[in-house]
């Protein structure tokens, strides 16, 4: 069966052989999403991203995981552009080759109809040789209808329907083929946001009675954001033509609401909720009225986003840091010029894929600043060309941008920004700051930007950033953040020694009303008059600002830390050995 290896197996030991029997697992992870690397296209952005990371430090640390998810056979979209405007088209990509087959099938009613199920397995081979095993749901199997075969062809395409479609698939068939694959002693089923929470309801119909404590004892849920459209709600005219008749009835009883929303089944039915910032679970239990809600601050697998270059430093300074990340605290004491090096390798590899599939020669001495993630209104990815003339006047001739990202294809005003990126952003500053775009953004991608950049910028609309993972991958780099305060950088900013803030201070609250010419100002403020300086200026100072990264933000903002958080707060796991 395929692995993917983040380290040499030092043996089989007694832990080793019993992980492979399927009762030895106590915790399900259930995501819509989940990136483990750009071969296998089932992920849109930083939740699946997300997903993948905190599954590799579950085999990293030995924690009895198994994940679940959706096969997307023609993945979210490969991007292209037509006269300027992104274009969706399918991505072609063969599970054979990445992905074993099980023979395992079980089946969902969906419209009165039988629904095959089968599953695609990798295992993830963490440090010491343990796996965690992820099942990929795939219904484009014969003896189903041509229709029901493209239910598990695209990430968030299609309508409400499709949709709902996929969450029981998900929910339903992935709780089933759980239970064929021999799972029997799940303790902890946790949701990575709402899209799984089906899975609560076919908990019940295992019971054969309605003991909603006792679900709520197993259930687990991590919610990701304050933006309405991240929560899937579904009429009870939809459910009842969709789901079989016993299971909408159950869920009527669960669920006497006006229609079903995702969240709040979630809400209802699990004993441990969390944010994924301070600030995003400050947000929630104001959005949903539960004083319940915890925190976990999301982190990244280290391994997976470090660059070679500062691998290898980290290693000659801090041996064991790779699977002890707090140990980057020790970053410290690593000299400034040997961090700006190994960076300046990182550099110089970005660079050379801009001129090698653009053509555009960026200059290796100036200021390279980097905006990379998923392009939607809120995270305002033009903020920095809206007054060029002072853009100009402050940063000419002294720095680049380059930008990437992908938005939903439903999603025009996103489009229209994209537009502007790629085929306007030039002309609006002239020859003084060359501006690139870098097409089809994926994680290979994203590895070559948050290596490579010299200061990462992000600007969304406060308090809408539930969290932010691109800017922690940039600070195990040596990559200082420019931010506004929300998400983790409220927790990751020391000002002038991680990175920079923008604008004011966070408010209490979810009141996002304000205008945004003030971080405007505070950006081409602070950027002419500290951060171009100290670039320049002050090199050895900034190098500081380099290592003060590594050693106050990556040492935290790891998952290895998430998934310790995760055993020690909601699953029930003791660390003691792993």
């Amino acid at each position: 069966m395929p692995k993917m290896n983040y380290g040499n197996n030092i043996g089989v030991s007694l832990r080793f052989m019993m992980e492979q029997d399927p009762s030895f697992r106590t915790v399900a992870y259930f995501s819509m999403e989940v990136g483990l690397k750009a071969g296998i296209p089932t992920y849109s952005g930083g939740l699946g991203v997300l997903a993948g990371d905190i599954l590799k430090s579950a085999a990293d640390l030995g924690v009895p995981m198994a994940g679940v998810t959706l096969l997307y056979r023609k993945g979210y979209f490969r991007q292209t552009f037509d006269d300027c405007l992104q274009e969706a088209l399918p991505v072609e990509w063969d599970p054979g080759k990445e992905l074993t087959l099980l023979p395992n099938e079980v089946t969902v009613i969906i419209e009165e109809r039988i629904v095959k199920v089968r599953a695609w397995c990798l295992e993830i081979q963490g440090r010491t040789g343990f796996t965690v095993p992820v099942y990929f749901l795939d219904t484009d199997l014969d003896g189903n209808t041509p229709e029901d075969r493209q239910l598990t062809w695209y990430l968030y395409g299609g309508d409400e329907r499709y949709r709902l479609c996929q969450e029981i698939i998900l929910g339903s068939g992935g709780l089933r083929m759980l239970r064929d694959l021999g799972y029997s002693n799940i303790d902890d089923y946790h949701l990575n946001e709402g899209h799984a929470a089906f899975l609560l309801l076919e908990l019940i119909r295992e019971m054969g009675y309605e003991n909603y404590d006792r679900v709520r004892e197993r259930g687990i849920f991590t919610t990701h954001t304050p933006v309405s459209a991240g929560h899937d709600r579904f009429s009870w005219d939809l459910v009842n033509r969709v789901m079989h008749r016993s299971m909408a009835g159950r869920l009527r009883r669960m669920m006497p609401t006006e229609d079903v929303s995702m969240t709040e089944i979630a809400l209802r039915y699990s004993h441990y909720i969390n944010g994924v910032s301070e600030k995003h679970a400050e947000v929630s239990r104001a959005m949903y009225g539960r004083e319940d809600v915890d925190c976990i601050t999301n982190g990244i697998h280290s391994l997976t986003w470090v660059s070679p270059e500062m691998a290898g430093l980290f290693t000659k300074h801090i041996p064991g840091w790779d699977n002890a990340p707090e140990r980057l605290v020790k970053a410290a004491q690593i000299p400034v010029e040997e961090i700006r090096l190994a960076h300046g390798t990182a550099k110089k590899r970005l660079l050379d894929y801009v001129k090698a599939t653009i053509g555009k020669d960026l200059d290796p001495g100036r200021l390279t600043i980097g905006f990379a993630r998923r392009v939607a209104h809120y995270k305002r990815a033009d903020l920095v060309l809206r007054d060029t003339e002072r853009l100009v006047k402050a940063a000419g001739g002294r720095v680049q941008f380059i930008f990437s990202g992908k938005a939903h294809p439903q999603d025009d005003p996103a489009r229209e920004v994209l537009k502007k990126l790629l085929c306007e952003a030039q002309n609006m500053v002239g020859t003084d700051i060359p501006v690139v775009f870098i097409e089809d953004y994926d994680m290979d991608k994203a590895a070559l930007l948050v290596q490579g950049v010299d200061l990462w910028l992000n600007n969304p609309i406060r308090p809408r950033e539930a969290s932010g993972t691109s800017g922690m991958k940039c600070a195990l780099n040596g990559i200082p953040n420019f931010s506004v305060l929300d998400g983790w950088w409220i927790e990751g900013c020391v000002e002038g020694v991680t990175g920079w803030s923008i604008g004011p201070e966070p408010k209490e609250g979810i009141d996002d009303r304000y205008d945004d010419a003030v971080d405007l100002d505070d950006l081409l403020e602070k950027l002419e008059k500290v951060i171009i300086p100290a670039f320049y200026d002050t090199p050895d100072e900034w190098g500081k600002v380099m290592r003060g990264a590594i050693a106050l933000n990556a040492s935290y903002f790891n998952t290895h830390r998430v998934v310790r958080e995760y055993c020690e707060k909601a699953y029930g796991i003791q660390m003691r050995g792993l």
